[in-house]
């Protein structure tokens, strides 16, 4: 039986790229200058004018293992895809035929099966509802000092999820495979 870890999600929603920059670089000052935080994911989402989502930046920690992370795909990448399923990454979307993109489904199918549909559900809408969001993934017991980094954000939800690496280096492993042998 796989270990699953508890992680809060975080939902934040801005009037800025700009804030929610601000927040993001917050967060990761929680890691890498004040060391309160052991991990974190992070990714900024947002609203193109042709109305598609766009991840701006992302942040995966390289200290957890997997060959998921090693592909730079993390826990919120792998919500804002399981929110928004063709969001485009950096100055593409990724093709779902690619090794990269059958780890990313994997990994956002693991995602969305850690949290309940309705939970999934609110997210996507509470992020929907502002032009840029943030989405950070990090450790239960950390979830007041992530909050409390977020302060431009307009609005923030935060929600549950259960997440094993070793369930998502399976499904990972399956879905490459999968790939690979379409090809």
């Amino acid at each position: 039986m796989a270990d699953y870890d508890t992680f809060v999600l975080f939902g934040a929603v801005y009037a800025s790229s700009d804030a929610a920059e601000m927040d993001y670089e917050a967060v990761k000052s929680l890691y890498y200058d004040w060391q309160l935080i052991d991990n974190f994911d992070a990714a900024i989402v947002t609203k193109r004018a042709d109305g598609k989502v766009k991840i701006l930046k992302k942040h995966e920690q390289p200290t957890r293992k997997g060959g998921w992370r090693g592909a730079g795909i993390g826990l919120a990448t792998g919500v804002a895809i399981a929110l928004f399923p063709a969001a485009a990454i950096g100055g593409g979307l990724l093709a779902a035929t690619t090794g990269t993109g059958a780890a990313l489904g994997a990994v956002a199918g693991h995602v969305a099966a850690g949290m309940s549909r309705s939970d999934l559900k609110e997210l996507g809408e509470h992020l929907d509802a502002g032009e840029t969001g943030l989405i950070v993934v990090a450790a239960a017991d950390v979830g007041s000092k992530v909050e409390q980094a977020l302060a431009n954000a307009s609005d923030v939800t935060t929600k549950e999820i259960k997440a094993s690496d070793e369930e998502i280096d399976k499904d990972v492993a399956e879905a490459e495979s999968d790939s690979a042998a379409g090809e």
